[in-house]
């Protein structure tokens, strides 16, 4: 299984961005999807999820901002960033879960200015 990420870039504050992850397979193979986050020296975090019945969740710090979406017939997730800050920059990760375990996509960075 192959995950690819992109979208990521350099945006002022205030902007938006909108990623994408591409899935080899189906999207249904998998429990649930989401996006985690990581900076330098910091520990991976969740961000966005979303599991196979379409219910979704979004860590504090970026509900209200954030809307993790999926195209289940081009096997794509997306994580459309609103409102963006400058502590929202970060290398994103898309991630998927399966009885199999855990599969991670190369990160895409993010680089929000003020």
């Amino acid at each position: 299984v192959q995950l690819q990420a992109s979208g990521g870039g350099l945006v002022q504050a205030g902007g938006s961005l909108r990623l994408s992850c591409v899935v080899s397979e189906s999207i249904f193979a998998f429990d649930a999807m989401g996006w985690y986050r990581q900076t330098h020296g910091n520990q991976r975090e969740l961000v966005a999820k979303l599991d196979v019945y379409g219910a979704t969740y979004y860590s504090d710090s970026v509900k209200g901002r954030f809307t993790i979406s999926r195209d289940t017939t081009e096997n794509t997730m997306y994580l459309q960033m609103s409102s963006l800050k400058p502590e929202d920059t970060a290398v994103y990760y898309c991630n998927a879960e399966s009885r199999y375990g855990p599969r991670w996509g190369q990160g895409t960075l993010v680089t929000v200015s003020s």
